[in-house]
């Protein structure tokens, strides 16, 4: 069942076009990940769904309704932001407490002096301070409900924010670029509580990044936005294995996959910088994009093995692998290979090698940038 629909959705922002008709069904309790470079729409998108923002075209449905008229508080969503967006001069108790406030009480009944003497008051704020703590534990930040966001380390804050967040039991959670402001050991220990938390609340989870690491470690699927359109949407095995288009082959994956210069011949056999390739196209005559993943590169005894000549450039220690940058066929062309360390302990630069692709891993794309199917030759 999708949970969350949109249909035909566009976004200008005067005479700059940002959204370029998105459709897209969101299903209850997936997680979701748009993904793209900066500018690509992607935080838009969110905005929209959350209803901070209002689309220029199109139709947004929550559980079915249409929701374009109604104002973001109706919505039943909860906003995860970059910045955390605590109130500094209160207590993370108190932080969380102020949704249930909103939601849960009148304005009278909120107020200090006239809320506490009206009947009831004092029950009420029990139940929604068992709510707090029973959030509080799952995120294990019960010890810091009486401080305040100053007094908090960066992870910390981030816990008080999906705190806030998971508190309403919301319908689902929009979160956009949280783990931005973190540092690189702490961001990979979130990735992992994150998905933990998905999988013990099962709610929908809605999830905007750069990162691509974010993407493919906690969706269960992804979307790749490209200019304002999603260019593939698909599982993360799906979308880094089996890319569409040349844009999210080369966006998706670190280091980028390697794209080398091919021509399909008048019998559509492959050649790339003089290296056939094992199967061939169905198209003839024409200039593709050869690419292969560094992973699924190499080392070639010679020629006679269908190898590419590859100068070594730069040899790069990541302490479980090895990139070997280099220059194909005494070219500019760039070249980079992931090895084990002892495939390559006798490489360094300046060496003269050569790297053939893995049987079955080159990807064809078209002058159109669309991926081309291969086939025996």
């Amino acid at each position: 069942m999708s949970i969350i629909s949109l249909r035909g959705i566009t976004k200008n922002f005067g005479q700059t076009p940002v959204l370029k008709g998105i459709d897209l069904d969101i299903a209850d309790g997936e997680f979701l990940t748009l993904v793209g470079a900066s500018g690509c729409g992607k935080s838009t998108l969110l905005r929209i769904i959350a209803g901070l923002e209002n689309q220029t075209e199109g139709d947004v449905k929550i559980l079915g309704e249409s929701v374009n008229s109604v104002r973001a508080s109706r919505r039943d969503l909860a906003m995860v932001f970059q910045s955390y967006a605590l109130y500094p001069h209160l207590t993370v108790r108190q932080n969380m407490l102020t949704p249930l406030l909103l939601r849960d009480l009148s304005f009278y009944q909120r107020l200090p002096l006239v809320g506490r003497a009206m009947p009831g008051h004092g029950v009420r704020m029990d139940a929604l301070n068992d709510m707090v703590e029973e959030t509080a534990a799952i995120l294990k930040i019960k010890p810091l409900l009486d401080r305040k966001p100053g007094q908090l380390s960066g992870g910390q804050r981030q816990r008080v924010a999906l705190g806030r967040a998971m508190v309403r039991k919301p319908t689902a959670f929009l979160m956009d670029e949280p783990l931005s402001n973190l540092d690189a050991a702490l961001r990979v220990h979130m990735r992992a509580e994150l998905s933990d938390l998905h999988r013990s609340l099962r709610t929908t989870f809605i999830y905007v990044t750069h990162d691509q690491s974010e993407a493919l470690t906690m969706s269960n699927r992804m979307a790749v936005m490209i200019d304002g359109r999603i260019v593939q949407l698909g599982t993360p095995d799906e979308v880094y294995g089996d890319p569409q288009d040349i844009r999210v082959a080369e966006f998706v994956g670190s280091p980028k996959i390697n794209v080398i210069p091919g021509r399909a011949d008048a019998h559509g056999r492959v050649t790339a910088y003089g290296t056939p390739l094992h199967k061939g196209l169905r198209a003839t005559n024409c200039d593709v994009s050869v690419c292969v993943r560094p992973e699924h590169l190499q080392i070639a005894p010679g020629p006679e093995n269908e190898g590419w000549p590859v100068l070594v450039t730069h040899k790069e220690n990541l302490g479980s692998d090895f990139f070997l940058h280099g220059n194909i066929n005494g070219s500019d062309h760039r070249i980079v290979g992931r090895f084990h360390p002892s495939a390559v302990a006798e490489i360094a630069p300046g060496d003269s090698i050569y790297l053939r692709a893995t049987a079955g891993s080159p990807i064809v794309f078209g002058e159109d940038g669309l991926r081309m199917p291969l086939v025996a030759n």
